[in-house]
């Protein structure tokens, strides 16, 4: 066990880090393209930072969660597929940037699937996978297990609400930050999810 420790130590900590990672980005994106480039506070959409100063930041951010999510090993053969995909779609989202005229272009319709099915397989971990119970699970436990169902619930609900503004409101989507604050929102339940995951929040004693 001693030799395996530090290993353990380390994978945990990584999940604590892409959980960070997902909750800081918008927020370093917005402050950062503000405070060094003078951009507008925010950006219609967290997508956008691909065209400002911040681009290798939101870029790299993306990469670093793709590579872990590839390195990812569950508890099993299901665990292992969804990390692998989830690191395959947020590549392409970090590769295939949107377009500042909406889905124009075929690489911003690539981004859009892309993001989109990321954050669904994100939140398909927080609702199914992460609440698997084991026979007897510990108060500790049932808390994470809550804590992982409310941000799998807040993800869903940040898609379907992008997906109907971009259906009904796509005229305004220039001008309106009401995408940027939806993504902020799934990103910090994906944050907080992985945090939790990794013992950050209510861990067994």
């Amino acid at each position: 066990m001693e030799k395996t420790n530090p290993q353990v130590h380390s994978y945990i900590a990584l999940r604590r880090t892409v959980g960070w990672i997902g909750i800081l980005l918008p927020f370093v994106l917005m402050a950062g393209n503000r405070i060094f480039f003078s951009g507008r506070f925010p950006m219609p959409n967290v997508s956008m930072y691909y065209f400002t100063g911040m681009h290798d930041v939101f870029v790299g951010s993306l990469c670093a969660i793709a590579l872990f999510m590839f390195f990812y090993k569950g508890y099993d053969k299901l665990d292992n597929l969804a990390g692998n995909l989830a690191g395959f779609f947020a590549l392409g989202i970090a590769f295939f940037p949107t377009s500042p005229g909406g889905l124009d272009t075929w690489t911003s319709k690539v981004h859009f699937m892309c993001a989109g099915v990321f954050f669904l397989i994100l939140a398909v971990f927080s609702l199914f996978l992460f609440t698997r119970k084991s026979p007897d699970p510990t108060r500790e436990k049932q808390a994470r297990n809550r804590i992982y169902f409310i941000c799998g619930s807040v993800m869903i609900i940040s898609l379907i609400a992008i997906l109907v503004f971009s259906a009904f409101f796509e005229e305004d989507h220039r001008q309106s930050t009401f995408v940027f604050w939806a993504e902020t929102c799934a990103l910090l339940a994906f944050g907080i999810s992985w945090l939790t995951k990794g013992g950050a929040l209510y861990p067994d004693k």
